[in-house]
């Protein structure tokens, strides 16, 4: 009982009602259209878990978010889509791994369960663009030469993928808005998938429920943000006579 007390007071009852909604619409698509893959619903659970945890800016969420890449690469397999399994297992979960890392290092006031929100220079803006434009060039060279389906979708998932792992690795907020565009792409490639199979329609589904957190995600980042930014400007300053 003061566990449940404990998760109503840490999350807000929009958050607790966006977390059940999402996992329930992931468990009755689970059922429908799969009813077999458990790894698929282990993974579509962890993922939407780890990004309540990050709207919170807790490093748990990127946690999670290991273990999610781990799963996601293993799915991905099965369906021949390596640009997916390449990206989550050589560069998202690596990422995640550096994230979880930046985030236990940068606490706000001391807060572990709150990471401070950073934002970037002009001059990482054009540094990250460029970065995300050599990784694309790269990633579709490797995926042309592995042949995976769906190659122009595919690429432009890791282009998404990269943006949001970097500005994550940051802590500037706009990671969300990166994933939201990532969970499109992902969207368009599992329905591409389910047209052969029709049990990676719940893949789509968990993909949808992931695009509407990562949209919260990003508004609780910004208010975060503020409030933060707020509280630096309400603490006193010491002047020196």
């Amino acid at each position: 009982m003061s566990a449940l007390r404990k998760v109503k007071a840490y999350f807000s009852a929009a958050e607790i009602i966006l977390w059940t909604a999402s996992v329930m619409l992931i468990l009755v698509s689970f059922f429908i259209f799969d009813r077999k893959n458990y790894a698929t619903l282990s993974a579509s659970l962890i993922g939407v878990t780890s990004l309540i945890f990050n709207a919170k800016g807790n490093p748990f969420g990127q946690l999670l978010m290991v273990v999610f890449s781990l799963l996601y690469g293993f799915i991905s397999y099965t369906f021949a889509y390596y640009g997916e399994m390449i990206t989550y297992l050589g560069m998202t979960m690596p990422m995640a791994v550096f994230a979880l890392i930046s985030w236990l290092r940068n606490p706000y006031n001391g807060n572990k369960a709150e990471v401070r929100v950073d934002s970037l220079s002009r001059r990482e803006i054009s540094l990250m663009w460029m970065l995300t434009a050599a990784v694309t060039a790269v990633f579709y060279c490797i995926l042309r030469y592995f042949h995976t389906a769906n190659l122009i979708p595919s690429t432009i998932s890791v282009t998404t993928s990269f943006l949001a792992v970097y500005l994550t690795f940051r802590r500037n907020p706009y990671f969300a808005i990166a994933y939201a565009a990532n969970d499109l792409v992902l969207i368009v490639l599992w329905a591409l998938a389910s047209m052969s199979e029709l049990r990676y329609l719940s893949v789509v589904v968990c993909f949808t429920a992931f695009f509407f957190n990562d949209i919260y995600g990003f508004i609780s980042w910004q208010r975060m943000k503020a409030r933060q930014a707020q509280n630096i400007l309400a603490t006193p300053t010491i002047s020196m006579k």
